[in-house]
């Protein structure tokens, strides 16, 4: 997607005078419209989707950052292991589990 911003800015007042079809063409387009006021960039109009995957966006770094500074500080444990301490704890058989999701192939 291209976006030409400068065929999405809007004055503040154009904004007000035109609201319904400004958000209707947000929703529509799914394209951010930039809202100025005395000359200056203020606002960023977004429609809900788009801002919920932005959420979902920033949430997933902020866990990506905390994992890194886990494993900097060496709070981190072997794949193997955790798999091995969730099937003993949750009473998994490994021979059986395999049986359960073969297929023709096996």
């Amino acid at each position: 997607m291209t976006l030409n911003v400068k065929e999405n800015i809007k004055t503040v007042s154009y904004f007000q005078a035109n609201a319904e079809d400004v958000i209707g063409l947000v929703n529509e387009r799914k394209e951010p419209v930039i809202i100025s006021q005395n000359n200056e960039l203020q606002a960023v109009l977004i429609d809900i989707e788009t801002y919920q995957n932005m959420l979902n966006a920033f949430n997933l770094l902020k866990i990506i950052k905390f994992s890194e500074t886990d494993v900097k500080n060496g709070r981190f444990s072997d794949a193997n292991d955790v798999f091995s301490r969730l099937k003993q704890k949750y009473g998994v058989n490994e021979e059986e589990n395999k049986k359960d999701n073969c297929f023709a192939v096996c």
